[in-house]
């Protein structure tokens, strides 16, 4: 049977990527999505914040072949003032958005990933988080968390044979940056660079690697 993996933001800048690769290599890629079907891969209406609307995903990516991977990419960037300035509203929401999906979504798949005799998980953090900029103080905190919330699961699963890391980019060179941040590209990463890292990351390749936090940055 083929092996299955499912690739939340799978849609975006850098998940259409990650998608690619992986389809290339020849896995079955679940996507959940909110509004437009991806192609070439399953598709599956899902909001990421619904733990009910998780676990039916996750009950797709499962249902044909082993689901022995999960990528988690889903998330979003939030720029404001800084912390006096900012409503503790706007910054939890950034942990709604950053570390909720990432949260539910691997505890709705590690059941399947233990019956499958083990995985990988793959989840974003950002270089942010270990080299924080002012006025992102929940995006920079949020994706923090991501790091720490690898860390247990590593501690957790890795008896279970489920290894569970977590790449760093920094500026990632999508059509929505380069919009919103014209001007030099210098030292930014191809979407297509950091997809080959998590693929080798949920390759047997990389059967001793769990619990890191890899940089992918070319700053």
């Amino acid at each position: 049977m083929t092996d299955s993996v499912l690739i939340t933001g799978g849609t975006g800048g850098l998940g259409t990527a990650v998608t690619a690769a992986f389809t290339e290599a020849g896995w079955r890629v679940v996507v959940p999505y909110r509004s437009h079907a991806p192609s070439g891969v399953v598709g599956v209406r899902a909001d990421l914040t619904d733990p009910a609307q998780v676990a039916a995903a996750v009950e797709v990516a499962a249902e044909e072949g082993p689901l022995r991977a999960v990528v988690n990419l889903a998330g979003g960037f939030a720029m404001g003032g800084r912390v006096h300035e900012t409503p503790v509203e706007e910054f939890e929401a950034q942990f709604h958005t950053n570390l909720r999906p990432t949260y539910l979504v691997c505890a709705a798949a590690l059941p399947h990933l233990i019956a499958a005799g083990g995985g990988s998980i793959v989840c974003v953090s950002s270089k942010a988080a270990v080299a924080p900029f002012s006025g992102a103080a929940g995006y920079v905190t949020s994706k923090a968390a991501v790091l720490a919330f690898v860390a247990a699961l590593d501690a957790e699963y890795r008896a279970d044979g489920v290894r569970v890391n977590a790449v760093l980019p920094g500026v990632i060179d999508t059509p929505a940056n380069r919009e919103s941040m014209p001007g030099s590209r210098a030292g930014w990463v191809d979407p297509a660079d950091i997809a080959r890292t998590i693929l080798f990351l949920a390759s047997e390749a990389a059967s001793t690697i769990s619990g890191a936090h890899i940089p992918v940055d070319r700053a």
